[in-house]
């Protein structure tokens, strides 16, 4: 393992070309990391002192919105932009056009902040605009190079679409009750994204990076896998009866639970970026295991929920940024210390979210702001270190 902090990057040749705009994971992938570093923080003050809302959205829905439609949503734009260019050896925005489209995501970050300044149909609009732009804008490629398979993905654009609006109705007047119900199908349309990205690339990437093929699947378990999750954030949203739910979690549970065994291999953990991915994962079994029981109201019923958001996407989410700004930009597959770090830091924060407050319900705010402090450090390693990688041109002098 590289022991080396590589903040100077000692493999780059020194360049003073700016290269952030060069393809989309770069600007967004550091304004994502950016923003985890910043946001958090910035909700575990609103949290503590108790204060009024500091933007048009009320605090705990904008805490859940950003961290889902403005940090993911940046990953997400990031990988599409970059994946979809390698699927179909058509460029996608560059330069200007990417700036243009980063810049659209930042306004929807600051906008919320003028609430009494600006009119609300403005702040709102300028939020709501960004996915189709994104949708639209990886949709040509797709349809002129006729990537079908692909298309799945411009679905959940779509959906993810029509749940940012359903959390913009609430503020604008509309709803009383829409952003949580918005909020939730953000959180399952997310986690289906993993769900379908991780049974195409952790296979792949552990028998890739351990020079062997032995991650089993099996294509009854793939099925029921992504089945089973669909039925059950249908089910979730629409509020049946709760035991149809709890019966259906614990099922999902043991198919992924199924299925991350067949790609598991003990040496995975001499490879950082792929116990990442294992891990965050593992995550997505445990969350469906704590939604099963949190029906039953045996325990804390939204604890799944943060299973979900900061174990699963926010480790899945890490760890793919990481190895996708190597690879992108002609290095090496290997983290040094300080990314290692920072995925252990961001499974401690998960631990301290979603497992202490099983033990110890009484000190629930101090998880809280400690799950606040590990998380906002593993995204400051990740800043320190990925800037510069992100900024800088490609190593090995090949476009991109």
């Amino acid at each position: 393992m590289n022991t080396t902090l590589n903040i100077e990057d000692p493999d780059a040749n020194p360049a003073s070309r700016f290269a952030l705009f060069a393809l989309g994971f770069r600007p967004f992938f550091l304004l994502a990391g950016i923003a985890a570093v910043l946001l958090v923080p910035l909700w575990v003050y609103g949290y503590t002192s108790a204060g009024p809302a500091f933007t048009y959205y009320d605090p705990m829905i904008w805490h859940g919105h950003e961290m889902l439609f403005g940090y993911n949503v940046a990953v997400i734009a990031g990988f599409l932009l970059t994946a979809v260019q390698n699927w179909t050896g058509l460029p996608t925005p560059s330069g200007k056009a990417l700036a243009s489209l980063a810049l659209l995501w930042l306004a929807g970050r600051v906008l919320p902040f003028f609430d009494g300044i600006l009119a609300p149909w403005l702040i709102a609009g300028v939020d709501l605009l960004f996915l189709p732009v994104l949708a639209i804008t990886i949709a040509l490629p797709l349809l002129r190079s006729r990537q079908n398979q692909q298309l799945v993905f411009l679905l959940v654009l779509a959906a993810l679409a029509g749940a940012n609006l359903m959390v913009h109705l609430q503020p604008l007047g509309f709803e009383s009750s829409s952003a949580r119900l918005g909020l939730k199908l953000a959180s399952y349309l997310a986690v289906l994204l993993v769900v379908i990205l991780g049974g195409r690339v952790i296979p792949f990437f552990t028998n890739g990076g351990l020079n062997r093929g032995a991650s089993r699947q099996w294509k009854a378990v793939e099925i029921l896998a992504i089945v089973s999750l669909l039925l059950l954030g249908i089910l979730d949203l629409a509020a049946v009866t709760p035991i149809a739910i709890a019966v259906l979690a614990g099922f999902a549970a043991l198919m992924h639970a199924i299925r991350l065994y067949g790609w598991y291999q003990t040496a995975i953990w001499r490879v950082p970026l792929l116990w990442i991915l294992h891990l965050s994962y593992a995550w997505l079994v445990i969350g469906l295991l704590l939604h099963a029981l949190g029906i039953s109201g045996q325990i804390n019923p939204l604890l799944y929920l943060h299973a979900f958001t900061l174990g699963t996407i926010g480790g899945m989410t890490l760890g793919m940024m990481a190895r996708v700004s190597l690879g992108h930009t002609g290095r090496e597959l290997v983290v040094g210390w300080p990314l290692s770090a920072a995925f252990v830091l961001i499974n401690l924060a998960a631990v301290t979210r979603v497992i202490l407050p099983l033990f110890d319900a009484q000190r629930y705010s101090l998880w809280i702001v400690l799950a606040g402090v590990f998380w906002t450090l593993a995204f400051m390693l990740f800043v320190l270190v990925y800037a510069r990688i992100l900024i800088l041109p490609r190593v090995d002098g090949r476009p991109g």
